[in-house]
Protein backbone atom coordinates (compact mmCIF):
# COMPACT_ATOMS: atom_id res chain seq x y z
CA UNK A 1 0.00 0.00 0.00
CA UNK A 2 1.36 3.38 -0.97
CA UNK A 3 1.96 5.68 1.97
CA UNK A 4 0.49 9.14 1.59
CA UNK A 5 2.80 12.00 2.45
CA UNK A 6 1.78 15.40 3.75
CA UNK A 7 3.32 17.40 0.93
CA UNK A 8 2.18 20.77 -0.33
CA UNK A 9 0.43 19.34 -3.39
CA UNK A 10 -1.98 17.47 -1.07
CA UNK A 11 -2.35 20.24 1.50
CA UNK A 12 -3.42 22.93 -0.95
CA UNK A 13 -6.59 21.15 -2.22
CA UNK A 14 -7.52 20.20 1.36
CA UNK A 15 -7.13 23.79 2.53
CA UNK A 16 -9.11 25.01 -0.49
CA UNK A 17 -11.97 22.61 0.21
CA UNK A 18 -12.13 23.71 3.86
CA UNK A 19 -12.15 27.38 2.90
CA UNK A 20 -14.83 26.78 0.29
CA UNK A 21 -17.06 24.89 2.70
CA UNK A 22 -16.73 27.71 5.23
CA UNK A 23 -18.06 30.13 2.59
CA UNK A 24 -20.56 28.29 0.43
CA UNK A 25 -22.70 26.68 3.15
CA UNK A 26 -24.54 29.95 3.68
CA UNK A 27 -22.97 32.30 1.16
CA UNK A 28 -22.84 30.70 -2.27
CA UNK A 29 -22.52 33.71 -4.62
CA UNK A 30 -25.81 34.61 -6.26
CA UNK A 31 -24.13 35.99 -9.39
CA UNK A 32 -23.87 34.80 -12.98
CA UNK A 33 -20.35 33.38 -12.50
CA UNK A 34 -20.37 32.18 -8.85
CA UNK A 35 -17.15 30.16 -9.11
CA UNK A 36 -15.34 33.18 -10.51
CA UNK A 37 -16.54 35.25 -7.53
CA UNK A 38 -15.31 32.56 -5.14
CA UNK A 39 -11.99 32.35 -6.99
CA UNK A 40 -11.45 36.09 -6.58
CA UNK A 41 -12.15 35.77 -2.85
CA UNK A 42 -9.65 32.91 -2.46
CA UNK A 43 -7.02 34.08 -4.98
CA UNK A 44 -7.22 30.93 -7.14
CA UNK A 45 -8.60 30.21 -10.60
CA UNK A 46 -12.28 29.81 -11.43
CA UNK A 47 -11.62 26.29 -12.74
CA UNK A 48 -9.84 25.28 -9.52
CA UNK A 49 -12.84 26.34 -7.46
CA UNK A 50 -15.31 24.63 -9.78
CA UNK A 51 -13.28 21.39 -9.80
CA UNK A 52 -12.96 21.36 -6.00
CA UNK A 53 -16.69 21.91 -5.48
CA UNK A 54 -17.46 19.21 -8.04
CA UNK A 55 -15.21 16.76 -6.17
CA UNK A 56 -17.15 17.41 -2.97
CA UNK A 57 -20.45 16.97 -4.79
CA UNK A 58 -19.29 13.71 -6.40
CA UNK A 59 -17.90 12.32 -3.12
CA UNK A 60 -21.14 13.09 -1.30
CA UNK A 61 -19.77 15.67 1.12
CA UNK A 62 -22.14 18.17 -0.53
CA UNK A 63 -25.68 16.81 -0.88
CA UNK A 64 -26.84 19.71 -3.02
CA UNK A 65 -26.34 23.42 -3.60
CA UNK A 66 -29.58 25.32 -3.58
CA UNK A 67 -32.11 27.31 -1.62
CA UNK A 68 -33.33 26.55 1.90
CA UNK A 69 -36.75 28.14 2.21
CA UNK A 70 -38.90 29.00 5.23
CA UNK A 71 -41.90 26.70 4.87
CA UNK A 72 -44.14 28.94 7.00
CA UNK A 73 -43.55 31.97 4.78
CA UNK A 74 -44.53 29.89 1.75
CA UNK A 75 -47.81 28.76 3.32
CA UNK A 76 -46.67 25.34 4.57
CA UNK A 77 -46.16 23.83 8.01
CA UNK A 78 -43.56 21.35 9.26
CA UNK A 79 -44.02 18.78 12.01
CA UNK A 80 -41.66 16.35 13.72
CA UNK A 81 -43.26 12.94 14.15
CA UNK A 82 -42.16 9.99 16.24
CA UNK A 83 -43.42 6.46 16.72
CA UNK A 84 -42.43 2.86 17.10
CA UNK A 85 -41.55 0.28 14.46
CA UNK A 86 -40.47 -3.27 15.40
CA UNK A 87 -36.71 -3.65 14.98
CA UNK A 88 -34.84 -6.78 13.91
CA UNK A 89 -31.24 -7.92 13.75
CA UNK A 90 -31.84 -8.47 10.03
CA UNK A 91 -32.79 -4.82 9.39
CA UNK A 92 -30.85 -3.64 6.30
CA UNK A 93 -28.64 -6.71 6.45
CA UNK A 94 -26.89 -8.04 3.34
CA UNK A 95 -27.93 -11.53 4.40
CA UNK A 96 -30.88 -12.85 2.33
CA UNK A 97 -34.13 -12.42 4.25
CA UNK A 98 -37.75 -11.38 3.93
CA UNK A 99 -38.47 -7.67 4.19
CA UNK A 100 -38.52 -6.66 7.84
CA UNK A 101 -41.06 -4.19 9.32
CA UNK A 102 -38.32 -1.53 9.58
CA UNK A 103 -37.25 -2.06 5.96
CA UNK A 104 -40.86 -1.78 4.79
CA UNK A 105 -41.31 1.39 6.82
CA UNK A 106 -38.14 2.86 5.27
CA UNK A 107 -39.34 2.00 1.75
CA UNK A 108 -42.77 3.57 2.27
CA UNK A 109 -41.30 6.74 3.76
CA UNK A 110 -38.79 7.01 0.92
CA UNK A 111 -41.68 7.09 -1.58
CA UNK A 112 -43.56 9.78 0.37
CA UNK A 113 -42.51 13.25 -0.91
CA UNK A 114 -44.00 15.07 2.09
CA UNK A 115 -41.54 13.32 4.41
CA UNK A 116 -38.10 14.92 4.14
CA UNK A 117 -36.09 13.43 7.05
CA UNK A 118 -36.32 10.00 8.64
CA UNK A 119 -34.01 8.54 11.31
CA UNK A 120 -33.75 5.50 13.55
CA UNK A 121 -32.76 6.68 17.03
CA UNK A 122 -31.71 4.92 20.22
CA UNK A 123 -35.00 4.98 22.15
CA UNK A 124 -38.23 3.00 22.45
CA UNK A 125 -39.64 5.70 20.17
CA UNK A 126 -37.16 4.58 17.56
CA UNK A 127 -38.27 6.37 14.40
CA UNK A 128 -38.32 10.14 14.00
CA UNK A 129 -39.39 11.83 10.76
CA UNK A 130 -40.33 15.27 9.47
CA UNK A 131 -43.45 15.99 7.43
CA UNK A 132 -44.12 19.19 5.45
CA UNK A 133 -47.60 19.95 4.11
CA UNK A 134 -50.14 22.76 3.67
CA UNK A 135 -52.05 22.18 6.93
CA UNK A 136 -52.54 19.91 9.94
CA UNK A 137 -55.06 17.66 8.21
CA UNK A 138 -52.63 17.09 5.33
CA UNK A 139 -49.89 16.22 7.85
CA UNK A 140 -52.20 13.75 9.58
CA UNK A 141 -53.18 12.21 6.24
CA UNK A 142 -49.52 11.46 5.53
CA UNK A 143 -49.04 9.91 8.98
CA UNK A 144 -52.22 7.83 8.66
CA UNK A 145 -51.12 6.59 5.24
CA UNK A 146 -47.73 5.46 6.55
CA UNK A 147 -49.37 3.75 9.55
CA UNK A 148 -51.81 1.90 7.28
CA UNK A 149 -49.01 0.61 5.03
CA UNK A 150 -46.44 -0.26 7.71
CA UNK A 151 -46.12 -1.40 11.33
CA UNK A 152 -45.64 2.16 12.56
CA UNK A 153 -47.69 2.75 15.73
CA UNK A 154 -47.96 4.91 18.86
CA UNK A 155 -47.31 7.99 16.72
CA UNK A 156 -47.02 11.54 18.06
CA UNK A 157 -47.08 14.64 15.84
CA UNK A 158 -45.05 17.40 17.49
CA UNK A 159 -45.14 21.10 16.75
CA UNK A 160 -42.30 23.47 17.60
CA UNK A 161 -43.83 25.83 20.16
CA UNK A 162 -40.67 27.95 20.09
CA UNK A 163 -37.67 27.92 17.76
CA UNK A 164 -34.28 29.05 19.02
CA UNK A 165 -32.04 27.92 16.19
CA UNK A 166 -32.24 26.36 12.73
CA UNK A 167 -28.74 26.21 11.33
CA UNK A 168 -27.24 23.26 9.48
CA UNK A 169 -23.98 25.08 8.75
CA UNK A 170 -21.16 22.90 10.05
CA UNK A 171 -17.67 23.91 11.21
CA UNK A 172 -16.29 27.21 12.42
CA UNK A 173 -18.87 29.96 12.57
CA UNK A 174 -21.73 27.48 12.83
CA UNK A 175 -23.16 29.36 15.78
CA UNK A 176 -23.52 32.60 13.85
CA UNK A 177 -26.58 33.60 11.80
CA UNK A 178 -26.40 32.78 8.11
CA UNK A 179 -25.36 35.65 5.90
CA UNK A 180 -24.95 35.83 2.14
CA UNK A 181 -22.82 38.86 1.33
CA UNK A 182 -24.07 38.73 -2.23
CA UNK A 183 -27.63 39.36 -1.04
CA UNK A 184 -26.92 42.60 0.80
CA UNK A 185 -27.54 44.83 -2.22
CA UNK A 186 -31.26 44.03 -2.24
CA UNK A 187 -33.46 46.19 -0.03
CA UNK A 188 -35.79 44.20 2.18
CA UNK A 189 -39.38 44.59 1.05
CA UNK A 190 -42.70 43.61 2.62
CA UNK A 191 -43.80 40.01 2.11
CA UNK A 192 -46.23 39.78 -0.81
CA UNK A 193 -48.45 37.03 -2.13
CA UNK A 194 -46.54 34.60 -4.28
CA UNK A 195 -46.94 34.91 -8.02
CA UNK A 196 -46.83 31.99 -10.41
CA UNK A 197 -43.31 33.07 -11.39
CA UNK A 198 -42.32 33.02 -7.70
CA UNK A 199 -43.66 29.49 -7.32
CA UNK A 200 -41.81 28.29 -10.40
CA UNK A 201 -38.52 29.85 -9.27
CA UNK A 202 -38.83 28.50 -5.73
CA UNK A 203 -39.60 25.02 -7.00
CA UNK A 204 -36.48 25.09 -9.17
CA UNK A 205 -34.29 26.59 -6.44
CA UNK A 206 -35.15 23.73 -4.06
CA UNK A 207 -33.24 21.43 -6.41
CA UNK A 208 -29.47 21.11 -6.98
CA UNK A 209 -27.82 23.73 -9.22
CA UNK A 210 -26.53 22.51 -12.60
CA UNK A 211 -22.94 21.32 -12.80
CA UNK A 212 -21.66 24.25 -14.84
CA UNK A 213 -19.80 27.54 -14.52
CA UNK A 214 -23.06 29.44 -15.13
CA UNK A 215 -25.57 27.43 -13.06
CA UNK A 216 -28.22 30.14 -12.64
CA UNK A 217 -28.32 30.91 -16.36
CA UNK A 218 -28.60 27.19 -17.07
CA UNK A 219 -31.34 26.89 -14.43
CA UNK A 220 -33.21 29.79 -16.05
CA UNK A 221 -33.43 31.54 -12.67
CA UNK A 222 -32.72 35.19 -11.93
CA UNK A 223 -30.02 35.87 -9.32
CA UNK A 224 -31.76 39.15 -8.47
CA UNK A 225 -34.95 37.30 -7.61
CA UNK A 226 -33.07 34.76 -5.50
CA UNK A 227 -31.42 37.61 -3.61
CA UNK A 228 -34.86 39.12 -3.09
CA UNK A 229 -36.06 35.79 -1.65
CA UNK A 230 -33.32 36.12 0.97
CA UNK A 231 -34.02 39.80 1.60
CA UNK A 232 -37.73 39.11 2.16
CA UNK A 233 -36.75 36.12 4.35
CA UNK A 234 -38.66 33.63 2.24
CA UNK A 235 -35.32 31.89 1.86
CA UNK A 236 -33.18 31.24 4.94
CA UNK A 237 -30.02 30.74 2.93
CA UNK A 238 -28.69 29.71 -0.44
CA UNK A 239 -25.74 27.39 -0.25
CA UNK A 240 -24.27 23.94 0.11
CA UNK A 241 -26.22 21.42 2.16
CA UNK A 242 -23.70 18.94 3.53
CA UNK A 243 -23.83 15.27 4.33
CA UNK A 244 -22.40 15.89 7.78
CA UNK A 245 -21.23 12.29 8.22
CA UNK A 246 -18.88 12.75 5.24
CA UNK A 247 -18.01 16.34 6.14
CA UNK A 248 -16.23 15.31 9.34
CA UNK A 249 -19.16 15.17 11.79
CA UNK A 250 -20.23 11.51 11.87
CA UNK A 251 -21.46 11.55 15.49
CA UNK A 252 -24.75 13.22 16.26
CA UNK A 253 -27.62 12.92 18.69
CA UNK A 254 -30.88 14.57 19.59
CA UNK A 255 -30.65 15.52 23.24
CA UNK A 256 -33.99 16.20 24.93
CA UNK A 257 -34.24 18.04 28.26
CA UNK A 258 -37.01 18.25 30.83
CA UNK A 259 -37.23 21.86 31.99
CA UNK A 260 -39.76 23.74 34.08
CA UNK A 261 -41.63 26.77 32.76
CA UNK A 262 -39.40 29.18 34.66
CA UNK A 263 -36.26 27.82 33.00
CA UNK A 264 -37.86 28.11 29.58
CA UNK A 265 -39.30 31.59 30.13
CA UNK A 266 -36.20 33.17 31.66
CA UNK A 267 -34.74 36.02 29.56
CA UNK A 268 -31.53 34.01 29.21
CA UNK A 269 -33.47 30.80 28.71
CA UNK A 270 -32.08 27.32 28.31
CA UNK A 271 -32.92 27.37 24.61
CA UNK A 272 -31.10 30.65 24.10
CA UNK A 273 -28.02 29.33 25.88
CA UNK A 274 -27.90 26.15 23.80
CA UNK A 275 -28.48 28.04 20.56
CA UNK A 276 -25.19 29.90 21.05
CA UNK A 277 -23.18 26.67 20.97
CA UNK A 278 -21.46 25.86 17.67
CA UNK A 279 -22.15 22.14 18.08
CA UNK A 280 -25.94 22.70 18.24
CA UNK A 281 -27.58 22.93 14.82
CA UNK A 282 -31.26 22.92 15.83
CA UNK A 283 -32.93 23.89 19.08
CA UNK A 284 -36.69 23.88 19.72
CA UNK A 285 -39.28 23.73 22.46
CA UNK A 286 -41.81 20.97 21.81
CA UNK A 287 -44.74 19.67 23.85
CA UNK A 288 -44.14 16.60 25.99
CA UNK A 289 -46.28 13.50 25.60
CA UNK A 290 -47.03 10.36 27.61
CA UNK A 291 -43.85 8.42 28.42
CA UNK A 292 -41.73 11.23 26.95
CA UNK A 293 -41.78 14.22 29.35
CA UNK A 294 -39.02 16.22 27.64
CA UNK A 295 -39.78 19.66 26.19
CA UNK A 296 -36.50 21.14 24.89
CA UNK A 297 -34.77 19.46 21.93
CA UNK A 298 -31.23 20.12 20.70
CA UNK A 299 -29.42 18.45 17.79
CA UNK A 300 -25.71 18.10 18.57
CA UNK A 301 -22.92 17.15 16.17
CA UNK A 302 -19.33 16.08 16.77
CA UNK A 303 -16.33 14.50 15.11
CA UNK A 304 -15.90 11.68 17.65
CA UNK A 305 -18.06 9.90 20.24
CA UNK A 306 -15.86 11.32 22.99
CA UNK A 307 -16.35 14.85 21.67
CA UNK A 308 -20.11 14.36 21.49
CA UNK A 309 -20.23 13.08 25.08
CA UNK A 310 -18.23 16.12 26.15
CA UNK A 311 -20.68 18.47 24.44
CA UNK A 312 -23.61 16.74 26.10
CA UNK A 313 -22.01 17.01 29.56
CA UNK A 314 -21.24 20.70 29.01
CA UNK A 315 -24.84 21.33 27.94
CA UNK A 316 -26.28 19.52 30.94
CA UNK A 317 -24.07 21.54 33.28
CA UNK A 318 -24.97 24.76 31.44
CA UNK A 319 -28.67 24.10 32.07
CA UNK A 320 -28.09 23.32 35.78
CA UNK A 321 -28.33 19.52 35.46
CA UNK A 322 -31.91 18.90 34.32
CA UNK A 323 -33.31 15.47 33.56
CA UNK A 324 -32.49 14.55 29.98
CA UNK A 325 -32.30 11.73 27.45
CA UNK A 326 -29.86 11.19 24.58
CA UNK A 327 -31.24 9.77 21.33
CA UNK A 328 -28.28 8.77 19.19
CA UNK A 329 -28.82 8.70 15.44
CA UNK A 330 -28.42 5.01 14.60
CA UNK A 331 -29.32 5.17 10.93
CA UNK A 332 -30.35 7.84 8.46
CA UNK A 333 -33.21 6.44 6.38
CA UNK A 334 -33.96 9.60 4.44
CA UNK A 335 -32.72 13.16 4.19
CA UNK A 336 -34.00 15.27 1.33
CA UNK A 337 -35.10 18.83 0.66
CA UNK A 338 -38.80 19.51 0.22
CA UNK A 339 -39.59 20.80 -3.26
CA UNK A 340 -42.33 23.36 -2.80
CA UNK A 341 -45.08 23.82 -5.39
CA UNK A 342 -44.50 20.52 -7.18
Amino acid sequence: MKKLGCNASREVPQMLSQKLLAIIQDGFPLVERPYKALAEMLNVSEQEVFDEVEKMRTSGVIRRIGGVYDSKKLGFISRLCTGKVPASSLDFSAEPHSQTPMEKFAAVVMSEPAITHNYIRSHEYNVWFTVIAENESAIQAVVDRVCSETDLHDVHVLTATKKYKINTVMGKGAGAPSKNVFASAVRQSPENALTEADRTRIHIACDDIPHSLTPFKDWGVSCDELREDIATKRMRRFGAILRHQDAGFPCNAMVCFLLDERSLANSESAGSLLAKKHYVSHCYERPSFENFPYNLYAMMHAQTPEELNGYIKKSVALLDNPEYVVLHSLKELKKTSFRFFA
